[in-house]
């Protein structure tokens, strides 16, 4: 037990002056990428809505939970091509309660055959910390007090948060770069003062055409940096008359995915994934679910008639 704990507090306990890698990485991360790149928004040209749960290492003391939801929309702004969107991210690890709200903004303008879309967000990252500790009797035993830099009462702390990003949409591929947490928000807590390191995000996917033309081969990959460690994910995904999808996703000596949805009726969409661990974690957890709705209409309030292309379209 006491093991774990200490796993726990290595994981997510802020130390020195950094916390590391700390934005949930998502594993069905194509049918979220407003969460990351605010250069998206508004690029499906339709009101899209998208609600989806994360429960990682299930069984694990301390494991994480994330709560996504964000709305994105096309509009004009003065003539121009926009798109805007409001992100609403709840995520809980350990002693760690975080909420972030953002809205974000992009010009979408045409470069070739496709859209690119350069955008930035901006909102509030509410950082709280709830600890409760177990501390052994004994000699060898030092409890929090006898620490400074170890937070014994509840912190909360407030700071804005800014991220930007780009994102093209081709006939046959997208590509997409970005960073959250630009401004590195700092976090003043009552003994010891952090800040949130940058994380940058680049995605790419590309879309086959199967002889057989109901079928769609999509293979796609994702990274993400923090600046001191790296996470790289290859994911490929069939998809069938464009209303059943499944994949298989690995991320790089971590876990491995598979993935699957269908779309219900027209613009209503649902998709569930599962995390098989590859680490020595497996030995403490169950795996992880992923669960995603998403519903998109045009912004003439029916319900979408058109058939996309892109799989971020869910």
């Amino acid at each position: 037990m006491k093991k774990v704990r200490t796993v726990i507090f290595a994981l997510f306990i802020p130390a020195g002056m950094i916390f590391g890698q700390q934005d949930p990485v998502f594993s069905q991360y194509m049918f979220s990428t407003q969460a990351y790149n605010p250069g998206y928004s508004g690029m499906t040209g339709m009101i899209t809505a998208t609600a989806l749960t994360r429960q990682q290492w299930v069984g694990f003391p301390g494991a994480p939970s994330t709560t996504l939801f964000n709305v994105s929309a096309p509009f004009n702004l003065l003539g121009l091509r926009s798109g805007a969107g409001l992100m609403v991210e709840a995520d809980k690890y350990g002693f760690s309660n975080d909420v972030d709200i953002s809205l974000s903004y992009a010009y979408l303008f045409p470069i070739g055959t496709g859209t690119l879309g350069a955008g930035f967000s901006a909102g509030v990252l509410n950082k709280t910390l709830s600890p409760e500790w177990f501390i052994p009797s004994g000699p060898n035993y030092t409890p929090p007090s006898g620490d400074p830099l170890i937070p014994e009462n509840d912190e909360s702390f407030v700071a804005l948060d800014i991220s930007i990003g780009f994102f093209y949409q081709g006939l046959n591929y997208y590509a997409g770069i970005s960073a959250t947490h630009l401004n590195q928000p700092k976090i003043k807590y009552s003994e010891t003062a952090t800040y949130v390191s940058r994380e940058y995000y680049l995605t790419a996917g590309y879309y086959f055409q199967l002889p057989n033309p109901s079928f769609e081969l999509v293979p796609s990959v994702f990274i993400v940096n923090d600046g001191a460690a790296t996470q790289y994910l290859a994911t490929g995904m069939v998809r069938y008359n464009k209303k059943i999808w499944g994949g298989v996703s690995y991320r790089i000596s971590d876990a491995i995915t598979g993935f699957a949805g269908i779309e219900l009726y027209n613009g209503l969409r649902i998709g569930y994934g599962y995390d098989f661990p590859v680490s020595e974690i497996r030995k403490g957890t169950s795996g992880s679910h992923e669960f995603i709705v998403s519903y998109s209409f045009d912004v003439g309030l029916g319900k979408s008639v058109t058939r996309y292309k892109s799989i971020r379209f869910l």
